[in-house]
């Protein structure tokens, strides 16, 4: 089941960001783990979650938030993150998960996701060529 992660998800929260994190070699700390947190439980942020349930457990997440496109004259949705439990992989969750990113995207006006993926993430790569147009568009960061 898909629903709003809540308060009372906490732990189990916070123990896929870490497991997220860890896969794109990205340092986590309390800090960051706690603004997250807070920006999902304030109803006025713009950041949204959404976890995958199963049997009382969230085995998989999604952050989203709406984004300006300029170009095309109103907003998209953006997906920053999406991932699975190793040990629940396999059963479509991501999927899953994506497909209701796309509904609230277009229950939004949005009507387009655009997220983006390490280049040598290829076991992700393959549901996503299969439901979704990569762009030809290279990603570059300003520090």
């Amino acid at each position: 089941m898909i629903r709003e992660i809540h308060s009372k998800d906490k732990k189990q929260w916070e123990n896929l960001y870490k497991g997220y994190a860890i896969f794109y070699k990205v340092e986590m700390n309390n800090q960051i783990l706690k603004t997250v947190w807070d920006w999902l439980n304030d109803k006025n942020h713009e950041l949204k979650g959404i976890g995958y349930e199963i049997d009382g457990k969230i085995v998989g997440l999604a952050h989203y938030r709406k984004l300006l496109s300029p170009l095309k004259g109103k907003y998209i949705g953006y997906l920053d993150d999406i991932f699975v439990d190793p040990e629940y992989r396999g059963q479509k969750i991501g999927k899953k998960l994506l497909d209701k990113i796309k509904g609230i995207s277009k229950a939004n006006g949005w009507n387009l996701v655009r997220w983006q993926t390490d280049e040598d993430n290829f076991t992700a790569k393959k549901l996503y060529d299969k439901i979704a147009t990569k762009t030809k568009k290279n990603v570059y960061e300003l520090k």
